[in-house]
């Protein structure tokens, strides 16, 4: 097994990106959850292709994995005693499911957290679904800390996760990123 090799999501790759989000939807449907049991909002990500902060990321050129990496803090979440200038936000996190088991999602989360150090963020932040304890288990096992949950009566997400990357050496990417 290759390294990883994380690449900034082009509009004409939408579809690979749309093909990870729904099939761990559908994997989670047979698990019996109701996370990700809605088609992937297109609009917003091609608006983060634009921004250049959707990823894929490819194993022996086939793409294995897919998140986003951005500075937006949900209000509805993070506060402003949370500081959340000082963190990156990885969202919509997902892996092929023949890659399961193989560390694809921690070396994307490691090649977040070395995003996050170059940007001179001191934490990487997630949301997770409120009813999803194995993945809440996952965060906590790739030394993410629960802060809170939060509970909104519109929102399924809410488990709120941080890392520090504070004392993380800048570099630590798993593999080129291309433009």
């Amino acid at each position: 097994m290759t390294g990883l090799e994380m690449s900034a999501a082009r509009p004409d790759e939408l579809p690979l990106v749309e093909g990870l989000l729904i099939g761990a939807g559908e994997w989670l449907a047979s698990l019996g959850s109701d996370q990700w049991q809605f088609p992937p909002r297109r609009a917003r990500l091609l608006e983060s292709m634009g921004r250049g902060e959707c990823f894929l990321a490819f194993q022996d050129g086939r793409p294995v994995g897919t998140l986003t990496v951005d500075e937006q803090a949900d209000p509805e979440f993070w506060r402003a005693d949370d500081a959340p200038e000082t963190a990156l936000y990885v969202h919509r996190m997902a892996i092929a499911r023949d890659m399961a088991g193989q560390a694809v999602g921690a070396r994307m989360l490691d090649w977040a957290a070395a995003r996050a150090v170059a940007a001179r963020k001191s934490k990487l932040r997630l949301d997770a679904w409120k009813t999803n304890p194995a993945l809440h288990r996952y965060y906590l096992g790739q030394g993410f800390t629960l802060v809170r949950t939060v509970d909104l009566p519109h929102r399924q997400s809410g488990a709120l996760f941080e890392r520090d990357v504070s004392m993380a050496a800048p570099g630590q990417a798993v593999g080129p990123v291309k433009t």
